[in-house]
């Protein structure tokens, strides 16, 4: 009997293995985390998808969806830190990193594949309290210098959309308003909430009102992992309609940031 207990234990516990292994999406993991882990890319530049905390470890949004889509694959994460979406970039293109989170943009998307967005972002100017600009329509001026974060996607979508006022490029994102005041320019580009932060730093500076563009933030990954970049999309939806990302997003006090609309059916 005893012999018979031991035997139908081992049973179970095969049994058990087996039903775990078959729910693992295999061609998902294999392209997902082709190094038996999830390396995913947390970038420091944007305060809406990850802080430091205290003890210099990361938490946020990004995090929060890194560790839920290793749960699912069965894979440990190793969360890979950057201070910029330039440097971020160039680490997916490499495939040093299996996933980021990078705003959508047709420069990106020509490096890597993307999903739809889970998260929607403003991008904001800051300018002096003194400054004659009243509307952000008024910023694309000869007179005026614009600062953004190098490799950004302010740095991509101005470049593209500026027709008169020049770039000056910060190293981070975070770093555009200081750069604005040390080098007396006249426009700093950035996250609306990072700005605002800036703002109550910073004396004398103000934010334009409203928003100046609108980033789609997306999940991505590098280019040839198509049935990884599938996998993905369908985790983002899941992850948009069950409340996860709005859960995150409050649980990490996070304003300024609205969860995407559904992507449209292919």
């Amino acid at each position: 009997m005893r012999r018979l207990l031991v035997l139908g234990a081992a049973a179970l516990a095969a049994t058990a293995f087996l039903a775990a292994c078959a729910t693992r999406p295999a061609a998902p993991v294999a392209e997902l985390a082709p190094s038996g882990k999830l390396r995913a890319a947390i970038n420091f530049g944007n305060p809406i998808l990850a802080v430091r905390t205290a003890d210099g470890s990361p938490r946020g949004v990004s995090v929060d969806l890194s560790n839920e889509l290793g749960k699912r694959l069965g894979v440990p994460v190793e969360l890979v830190t950057f201070n910029s979406a330039g440097k971020v970039v160039e680490a997916v293109r490499d495939a040093q990193v299996d996933i980021a989170f990078v705003a959508i943009d047709p420069v990106r998307g020509a490096e890597m594949l993307q999903t739809p967005a889970y998260v929607i972002i403003e991008g904001a100017y800051l300018v002096r309290k003194d400054s004659p600009l009243q509307r952000n329509e008024e910023v694309d001026q000869a007179a005026n210098r614009v600062v953004v974060g190098n490799g950004s996607a302010y740095d991509l979508y101005l470049t593209r959309e500026l027709k008169a006022a020049k770039l000056v490029k910060a190293p981070t994102s975070p770093a555009v308003t200081d750069v604005m005041v040390a080098q007396n320019v006249e426009v700093a580009a950035g996250v609306k909430q990072q700005l605002e932060a800036d703002a109550k730093r910073v004396p004398g500076v103000r934010l334009l009102p409203g928003r100046f563009m609108v980033i789609n933030q997306a999940m991505g990954l590098p280019k040839g992992r198509d049935a990884g970049a599938r996998y993905l999309t369908g985790f983002v939806e899941e992850m948009k309609s069950s409340g996860f990302v709005a859960a995150a997003l409050a649980r990490h006090g996070i304003e300024g940031a609205a969860v995407a609309p559904p992507a449209p059916a292919r």
